[in-house]
């Protein structure tokens, strides 16, 4: 637990850990400080972006958008290894997540499985957003994963914290699959390792290529078991979760603008039902109409929903 740090010592630690620092704008009194306390906090949270281009990754993760307005983030890591100050304050980066998750970071202990989303992350974690398309495919360059560990090491040397203060979002908020592509594992270990070394080297040495990196696995969805979970009970309300599988698809309608993160909760109601019936009715998940768009999953739609936002279908 800890005070955040002022906008002047944010910047002054990134520095002295070796990195390139680009200020946006006003970002130190860019912030969503109006909406919620920022603090006390306990770790960084690391994200991925699903763009591409530089320019437009930071101009997007300060801006936000009309679902989610900026700053999206603290600092945008770009490809190149430099980081983008976008906002300082309360910032719309880590949402709602596991608060057994939370009380690990703060107890600096193993992270168990994030089953819930009913802790602001907004208020207690710094966040850095990745450009990188989260596709598993898209590369990390060395002097960006360098970045990412130097800059995660920074917050966590002036707080006194050690690796296990970093997250990956995947490991926060129940359906998240950021950042894909390396894993926190290797990132903390990489954190640890620059800890270990005391005293913070002002100028980062020439990176060189890290061995290929293991791509995590998708979560996996069982159809039969979800429709089951939809047919249940779809008018009741707070029905113990039955099937984990339920928080990915959940999380996936979020995604996609169909339902609020207040009723992600692991039971697919009346509300779930309703959303994933837009979701049959639209584009992308089939343009189903009467009968067919009855919001019980169906094999296709499930597959193109997993397809586009991370999760693998069973049958």
């Amino acid at each position: 637990m800890a005070t955040p740090m002022s906008a002047d010592a944010f910047i002054r630690a990134l520095k002295a850990e070796g990195l390139t620092v680009v200020e946006i704008g006003n970002w130190r009194n860019h912030n969503r400080n109006s909406k919620g306390p920022w603090g006390p906090v306990h770790g960084v949270t690391i994200h991925h972006t699903v763009t591409k281009g530089s320019a437009r990754t930071v101009d997007l993760c300060r801006r936000g958008h009309s679902a989610l307005p900026g700053p999206l983030c603290h600092g945008v890591i770009t490809k190149d290894g430099k980081v983008h100050l976008v906002g300082y304050g309360r910032a719309n980066h880590a949402g709602l997540g596991d608060p057994d998750v939370l009380r690990a970071v703060i107890d600096e202990k193993t992270l168990p499985a994030d089953n819930e989303a009913t802790v602001d992350g907004n208020r207690h974690f710094y966040g850095f957003e990745c450009e990188n398309l989260g596709d598993g495919d898209d590369p990390w360059p060395a002097a960006q994963l360098e970045a990412i560990e130097r800059a995660a090491a920074a917050v966590c040397r002036h707080h006194g914290w050690d690796e296990r203060s970093v997250i990956g979002h995947l490991e926060w908020q129940p359906g998240k699959v950021d950042p894909r592509g390396f894993t926190m594992t290797s990132m903390r270990q990489r954190i640890s390792s620059r800890l270990d070394n005391g005293t913070p080297t002002t100028r980062p040495p020439k990176p060189s290529e890290p061995k290929p990196l293991p791509k995590p696995t998708k979560p996996v969805v069982d159809l039969s078991k979800l429709v089951a979970a939809a047919r249940s009970d779809p008018a009741a309300k707070g029905t113990p979760v039955t099937y984990s599988g339920v928080r990915t698809v959940e999380a996936a309608l979020v995604d996609a603008g169909l339902l609020s993160k207040s009723y992600s909760d692991g039971h697919f109601g009346t509300t779930t039902v309703t959303a994933y019936a837009a979701w049959q009715r639209s584009k992308a998940g089939g343009s189903y109409r009467g009968k067919n768009a009855d919001g019980i999953p169906g094999r296709d739609s499930l597959t193109r929903l997993g397809n586009k936002y991370g999760f693998t279908v069973v049958v």
